[in-house]
């Protein structure tokens, strides 16, 4: 296919990451070929404005420096851009802030937390329609797997989402009426999005030095309107569906592993009265960067590449790690909860909390051979470190650690 002439510039002007990565997706869903721009306070907003209109603004009320309102007011005084289509989101909705806007003729006034599929729709008449046809294939800049892979692993892009997890996003944000307990039902048993939301609130919660590491926590940091909004950033990701069965494969087993290790740190954990919902999280998370990299070869065949079995193999054993180290680090996720991931896969020196010898030993057991008994671990480091009583892995359910 052949890309539009003359595509639309969308300069994004938020503070908060996750925001405006979200605002990003919005602007790419309506339109694929648009070149979206990114600053973070008002200043740098204006500056760009003065050196090249965009087609659209969208901008916090609340900016660092200049604030998303005199941003507004300045650009309407310019004689270039008084009729610029501007986006104003705002936490400020007292009648005093709503009057000393509207001379000011924004395209839309949003309330914060904003509904992000009403935006989509606002954003459908703000931009102009493609004046040709937009490609549905990326161009590849590289012409090796390996290169690609070493380009996109830094960039984050992440895991696909389940079905299941879509619909309840795009359920969830026409009807209005989901509350957290119900979100944390549908998001708890998807590795990605526990994530995203855990790095999320922490971030949002730095000032407080009290960084949010399960996804109870994140969701009562957050809210239901922000973890919506979140979500769907992710569902918005173009080429987020694993269209090729090999990978499609390869990421169910990659799920059902994450949920497994899950229930069985959640239960060792238990057992020992330990924090159960943090092993829970960390279990869960593990993986991560297999879902990352079969996401990234998904990209790779839709941009045009070509794909064996051997290659999938290769990738999978040598760059998973390394893929969800990236993920876990560019997110930021709490140092805590990132110890105890690296745990499931092997102790180094040092001193661990019990909670990470109970991932240590969830890794240990999801790799025991189908033809040995838990017990058979009574020698290994995190056993005796844990002081554990053997009793305890005789009552181990099975289905907890061994595949069916």
């Amino acid at each position: 296919m052949t890309a539009a002439v003359h595509s639309v510039e969308v300069l994004i002007a938020e503070a908060d990451p996750w925001t405006s990565n979200l605002l990003q997706q919005l602007v790419l869903d309506v339109r694929g070929d648009a070149r979206v721009l990114q600053v973070s306070d008002g200043q740098a907003a204006l500056a760009r404005c003065k050196r090249r209109l965009p087609d659209l603004v969208i901008a916090d009320g609340e900016l660092p420096g200049l604030d998303g309102v005199e941003l507004l007011r300045q650009l309407r005084r310019h004689p270039r851009t008084p009729a610029l289509p501007f986006v104003l989101i705002s936490g400020r909705l007292d009648a005093q802030s709503v009057r000393a806007a509207r001379p000011l003729a924004p395209s839309a006034y949003l309330a914060k937390p904003f509904n992000a599929e009403s935006l989509r729709q606002r954003l459908h008449a703000l931009l102009p329609a493609a004046s040709g046809t937009v490609s549905l294939r990326p161009a590849l800049l590289v012409s090796e797997l390996r290169e690609f892979l070493d380009t996109v692993r830094e960039e984050g892009q992440g895991a696909p989402l389940l079905s299941d997890v879509r619909n309840a996003v795009s359920q969830g944000l026409q009807s209005g009426e989901q509350d957290l307990g119900e979100l944390e039902a549908v998001f708890g048993r998807d590795p990605q999005i526990t994530a995203l939301l855990i790095a999320a609130a922490s971030t949002a919660a730095q000032h407080q030095g009290v960084p949010c590491q399960t996804l109870a926590q994140a969701l009562q940091r957050l809210g239901v309107a922000r973890t919506l909004n979140l979500v769907l950033g992710l569902a918005l990701q173009r080429n987020a569906q694993l269209r090729d069965p090999r990978l499609a494969e390869l990421a169910t087993r990659a799920w059902q592993q994450a949920r497994r290790s899950a229930e069985l740190a959640r239960w060792l954990a238990g057992e020992l009265k330990l924090d159960a919902e943090l092993c829970f999280t960390a279990g869960l998370l593990h993986n991560l960067g297999e879902l990352a990299l079969l996401r990234s070869l998904q990209d790779w065949l839709e941009a045009g590449g070509e794909l064996n079995d051997e290659q999938i193999d290769d990738a999978m054993r040598q760059r998973a790690a390394s893929f969800g180290s990236a993920l876990r680090i560019r997110w930021r996720l709490p140092f805590g909860l990132r110890e105890l991931i690296a745990a499931f896969y092997g102790l180094g020196s040092g001193v661990f909390s019990r909670e990470a010898l109970v991932l240590n030993l969830s890794g240990l057991l999801l790799a025991l051979p189908a033809s040995e008994q838990p017990t058979s671990l009574a020698e290994a480091r995190c056993v005796r470190m844990l002081r554990l009583d053997l009793g305890l892995l005789e009552r181990l359910p099975a289905e907890l650690y061994q595949a069916s």
